[in-house]
Order: C-alpha cells, then sequence, then structure tokens
C-alpha cells in the first residue's frame, strides 16, 4: 500500500522567523498523521527549519537544485550542499521552473540523477498547459515528460521518485481538475511507468496531484484510487489549512 505524501510548496515565501513560526504551530497540529508531511520551502529558510523540525514528523524540503557538485553557477545550490545540512526532499522540474528559468526535459532528468547521487528525494513535475488540454494532448505530455525525467534511472530510483502531477492551468488560479480527471491522468502516467520499468515499479511510485488543493477538496481527491497525496501551494502557507489537508481522512 502506497503512502500518502503531502507535501507543501511555499514558492517565493515565508522569512526564516515566519518558517520557524509555522513549523512550531503546524507541528502538534500533525502529529498524530500516518501520512508523510513535507515542507519545501526558500533556500533561506532551510536550516533555521530543519532546526525547528527536529523531534518532529515534518520533513524539510528544496524547490530546486543544480546537477553539478560545484563550479562556476552563480545563484545555484547543489544536491550536495542540501544534503550537507539534512535536507530530506527537493522538487524538481516545477512549472514554475520551466517557464520561468528555462528549465528542460533535459535538465530534470540531469537533477533527478544528481539528487539521488546525493540521497535525496526528489519531486518531478510534470503537468499540461490549458492549451494543451485542450488540443486533447493531456496524456501525451505528461507521459512524455514523466519518460524523459525518469531516462537512465535504475528501477529502485524511479520506485523512489515521486511524480507531482500539476495541471499547469490549475496552479494557483483556483481551478481544479475533477477527481476523476485527475486520477485518469495519473493512472496513464502509472501505466507509462509499468511499460517501461515493470508494473510492480509502477505500482510503488508516488504520484501526487497539485493545482489548487485545499481542506474542501483534498479528501475527494486522495481517496481516488491513484492519487497519493498532493504538492500543495498557496494553501500551505497557513498552518491551520495545511494541517486539515494532511489530515483529510478526518
Amino acid at each position: 500500500m502506497r503512502r500518502k505524501v503531502i507535501a507543501g510548496n511555499w514558492k517565493m515565501n515565508m522569512l526564516p522567523n515566519e518558517a520557524i513560526n509555522f513549523i512550531e504551530e503546524l507541528a502538534p497540529l500533525v502529529k498524530d498523521t500516518k501520512n508523510e508531511v513535507v515542507l519545501c520551502m526558500p533556500y533561506t529558510d532551510l536550516f533555521y527549519a530543519l532546526l525547528t523540525a527536529q523531534n518532529t514528523n515534518i520533513k524539510i524540503g528544496a524547490q530546486n537544485m543544480h546537477f553539478e557538485e560545484t563550479g562556476a553557477y552563480t545563484g545555484e545550490i547543489s544536491g550536495k550542499m542540501l544534503k550537507s545540512i539534512n535536507v530530506e526532499y527537493v522538487i524538481i522540474g516545477h512549472s514554475e521552473r520551466r517557464q520561468y528559468f528555462n528549465e528542460t526535459d533535459e535538465t530534470v532528468n540531469k537533477k533527478v540523477k544528481a539528487a539521488f547521487q546525493y540521497g535525496l528525494k526528489p519531486i518531478v513535475c510534470v503537468g499540461e498547459t490549458l492549451e494543451q488540454r485542450e488540443a486533447g494532448q493531456t496524456e501525451e505530455i505528461i507521459t512524455k515528460q514523466t519518460e524523459l525525467a525518469l531516462k537512465g534511472l535504475t528501477e529502485n530510483q524511479v520506485e523512489n521518485t515521486i511524480i507531482a502531477y500539476e495541471p499547469i492551468w490549475a496552479i494557483g488560479t483556483g481551478k481544479t481538475a475533477t477527481k476523476e480527471d485527475a486520477n485518469h491522468s495519473i493512472k496513464s502516467i502509472r501505466n507509462k511507468i509499468a511499460q517501461i520499468y515493470g508494473q510492480t515499479v509502477a505500482n510503488g511510485v508516488i504520484i501526487q496531484y497539485g493545482g489548487s488543493v485545499k481542506s474542501t477538496n483534498a479528501k475527494e481527491l486522495f481517496e481516488m484510487s491513484d492519487i497519493d497525496g498532493g504538492l500543495v501551494g498557496g494553501a500551505s502557507l497557513k498552518a491551520d489549512e495545511f494541517s486539515k489537508i494532511v489530515k483529510f481522512e478526518n
């Protein structure tokens, strides 16, 4: 049985003192959940968050990383740097990184490989635009992105990669894919993984849904057969709201 992983993506929000206060507020609210709780935050928050989250069940992740270990890459952070302070998760290939910072399927693949090299758990984002959706290309786009992101990985690495299906048209818009649509898209991703790596591997891969997830729709989404939790944007900036998403079963 796959576990549910609910990860918050703070994007470019929260100063260190705000991160500390947030974790102190969230920790008692989610201490009894059996779901995995992850907060992915700006680099400047990571060290403070890791200290504050000690002795809690909250895991800490970054929002991006470079695929090289060291070098002349001004402004970048490597997987080795993240691991050195005990970061556990890292988001790779978010649509905003693809849109604004020229992230490609090739660089996503390099970053996923580097994440495993340094013992980080990658959360790999895939998703279609509204234009692609209206053209009936959703399945083609998201399965190709998945295939290219996982290219060259071992079966064990694939099974330990988290895929986050985030339809781009639903991110920050208030629009959400229906639970049936989201489940269908995630099932198509799982089927593609099964074609390449086998059904056993595919059955083990955690695939989240992201795109305007909130406490009012989390339960219906996360109880679908193939949706293994969520990558949560705006709703992860409020501890009470995020805790309700984490404890969606209640």
